[in-house]
């Protein structure tokens, strides 16, 4: 039996798998609001006291950087210690990872239906992937190509220097250096990133908020979602502007991404956002941007760049490199 868990800033999933030959078997999974916890114990002990099963082995991911078992949550006040979940839950093996290190794992048990296509890239190129998830925050991640199958590894990309690139990226970047000492792309490409661009647009009177807006915003727990379905239902010039920025910057950073990993194996863009707006990413708006690096533009439309729509990806990595881990089997992830 093997416990996996994606957690993250806003929610965790947890599941108990079985493994069966070279497959993973779902027995339960389940969902919780991870701020309700006031740590990762304590809502993995929840589930473990709802459901009865004799876990050996514990795989979680998590938003934030991992260092010798250890995770100081980036989004959430928790320090996450895998010896110590150990010893505490009595489970043989706890490992912990980064979440988009298993994102990058958990591609490899996605069919074909499950991504959208935006970039075709070069039939049959081999290399490099990696993975971008703009979500409650920005996760990045590798993929290294050893010649046989692919190897994720993780990185905090995410928190490299927001680089604008207009004018008025720059004037952006001015604002939020107002409240932030340092502006990392997972201030700009976020859920609190895109109600940053829309806060930016309307506090220098580029856009007029209307009133009706302003109460709507006012009234919901996540108004970064709201403009994003106002804007895609094109009810306001303001949110319709403000998600065409966050997505401009998302192909951009995207861009940059695949190239320090030089993914010719592909781009996948993951995280809670994309899904939701794959509408818009799938107009010109983001793949130019992508594609926007001057004299790298040729090696860049060889990547193939496809949109994760399986939301519980980084759930089956976390199985997946349990499993791996645990010296169940011992195949290479392979795309």
């Amino acid at each position: 039996m093997i416990l996996a868990g994606d957690i993250g800033g806003t929610k965790t999933n947890l599941g108990v798998f079985k493994v069966k030959g070279d497959e993973l078997e779902t027995l339960e999974t389940a969902q919780f609001s991870s701020q309700e916890f006031a740590d990762l114990e304590s809502l993995v002990q929840a589930f473990l006291d709802k459901h009865h099963f004799e876990v050996r082995y514990a795989c979680l991911s998590i938003a934030g950087p991992v260092i010798d078992g250890i995770c100081r949550t980036t989004n959430l006040p928790w320090l996450v210690d895998s010896r110590e979940l150990k010893r505490k839950l009595g489970f043989e093996q706890v490992w912990l990872i980064n979440d988009l290190e298993a994102n990058a794992h958990g591609i490899t048990h996605l069919a074909e239906d499950e991504f959208i296509v935006l970039h075709e890239g070069k039939v049959g190129s081999r290399g490099n992937a990696c993975v971008i998830s703009a979500g409650t925050g920005l996760g990045e991640a590798g993929m290294f190509w050893n010649g046989d199958g692919y190897v994720p590894f993780a990185c905090e990309g995410g928190h490299t220097d927001f680089a604008p690139r207009s004018d008025e990226e720059i004037d952006l970047f001015k604002y939020l250096r107002r409240d932030h000492h340092h502006v990392s792309y997972e201030r700009v490409l976020s859920g609190m990133g895109l109600y940053a661009i829309y806060s930016f647009l309307r506090d220098t009177n580029r856009y007029d908020e209307p009133q009706w807006l302003a109460e709507e915003l006012s009234a919901v727990d996540d108004p970064s979602a709201a403009i994003s379905a106002f804007a895609l239902e094109d009810k306001s010039e303001l949110c319709v502007k403000a998600l065409d920025m966050f997505v401009d910057i998302y192909g951009a950073e995207a861009g940059n991404a695949a190239l320090k990993f030089m993914a010719f194996g592909g781009v996948f863009i993951g995280g809670g956002i994309a899904p939701k707006i794959h509408k818009r990413m799938r107009e010109p708006i983001f793949l130019n941007s992508f594609f926007n690096k001057g004299r790298m533009r040729a090696i860049l439309e060889r990547m193939p760049v496809k949109i994760i729509m399986n939301n519980r990806t980084a759930l089956l990595g976390a199985a997946r490199c349990a499993v791996l881990k645990s010296g169940q089997v011992t195949s290479r992830v392979v795309l």
